[in-house]
């Protein structure tokens, strides 16, 4: 189908750039759903036609090399081709990516900037304290959905029970017979976990097992510490400035308590379950304004568009580069598509 479209495409023109794959790709869709769109479990990634767009320019160029010269410059001032814009705008759309309450024009009622500033204030003082009035501070989960609009800890409770077994199926078969790095973190983790079972045990798998997909770093996700280890023991100049969950022991299956490490600080070394971790460290980067690190850039986008529903249009959360960036990461989609291809062959 890819390749008589874009035979097609190139009759009226010899080289069709990006916001042409882009509109055709949204026509396919809107006419096909059911068989084109960017889905798991009945959830649209994105906007549903990323993928497809991906293809379509993967064939315009396979097409084009054997007739373009191998050294071509870029033109100056740009072309519809790409989505580059300025820094400023760039760095605009990554401040507000994913939230639907970032920059507000109006306080609320009988707030001034200056009430503003002595909370702001109170709550650097209760940071520091070890008992306070819940009532007094606003917690993380709670910040987050007045953010993004999206419930923390329910959207991916939900998320898990719809989509957690069919990804867990897929990384220990699929995944593993095409990545050594999956397959040897499978046997790994099966000598880890034991006999061990449940929600909270599978989600460990998961993680880790996304981590190896996509050969990304477990030591920026993860930092362990011996189990009887206290908040102010962890050496914390050996922690990731980024956002970072501490295992108290040798493993997240022997652990029964994490803490979340921001900026070369614990801030919180009272988690009592992994699940609980995991949506405070992906909210932390929502509530502080904190992009996400490369070496994590495509587990933590999976994370957001697939397990806590959150789908910007444009823009992207991963610390910028030089290069240009995709309205959605290409292996966060591959993965996507290699689900839904693992879905249909399961049911055949």
């Amino acid at each position: 189908m890819i390749r008589i479209i874009v035979k097609e495409m190139m009759k009226a023109c010899a080289s069709p750039n990006r916001r042409a794959s882009t509109e055709i790709a949204k026509k396919l869709v809107a006419t096909y759903p059911k068989s084109l769109q960017d889905v798991i479990e009945g959830d649209v990634v994105g906007q549903g036609y990323h993928s497809l767009v991906k293809q379509i320019q993967a064939r315009i160029e396979n097409v084009k090399r054997s007739t373009s010269p191998v050294l071509q410059k870029r033109k100056l001032g740009g072309s519809d081709d790409t989505d580059e814009v300025t820094p400023e705008k760039r760095a605009s759309v990554q401040d507000t990516y994913g939230c639907i309450k970032w920059d507000m024009k109006f306080l609320p009622v009988n707030e001034t900037l200056e009430t503003q500033k002595e909370k702001k204030e109170r709550m650097k003082i209760l940071s520091e304290q070890t008992s306070f009035s819940h009532e007094e501070a606003i917690g993380m989960t709670v910040h987050f959905e007045e953010l993004t609009g999206v419930p923390l800890k329910e959207t991916f409770l939900t998320s898990l029970e719809k989509k957690g077994k069919r990804l867990l199926d897929f990384l220990k078969t699929t995944g593993a017979d095409k990545s050594k790095r999956v397959l040897e973190a499978v046997i790994k983790l099966r000598m880890q976990r034991g006999p061990l079972k449940g929600c909270s045990e599978d989600v460990k798998d998961m993680m880790l097992l996304l981590l190896s997909y996509f050969d990304e770093k477990e030591e920026t996700f993860f930092h362990y510490v011996d189990e009887t280890c206290l908040a102010k023991e962890v050496q914390v100049e050996s922690l990731p400035v980024t956002p970072c969950i501490i295992v108290c022991g040798s493993s997240c299956f022997a652990s029964r308590l994490f803490m979340l490490s921001i900026d070369h600080k614990v801030v919180n070394d009272q988690i009592t379950d992994f699940i609980s971790a995991t949506c405070l460290m992906l909210g932390s980067y929502y509530c502080l304004n904190i992009h996400y690190p490369l070496e994590l850039g495509s587990t933590l986008e999976f994370l957001q568009r697939c397990f806590f529903n959150i789908n910007p249009e444009k823009g992207t959360k991963v610390e910028k580069t030089k290069k240009k960036t995709l309205h959605v990461n290409p292996r966060v989609l591959t993965l996507i598509a290699n689900l839904s291809d693992h879905e249909w062959r399961e049911t055949v």
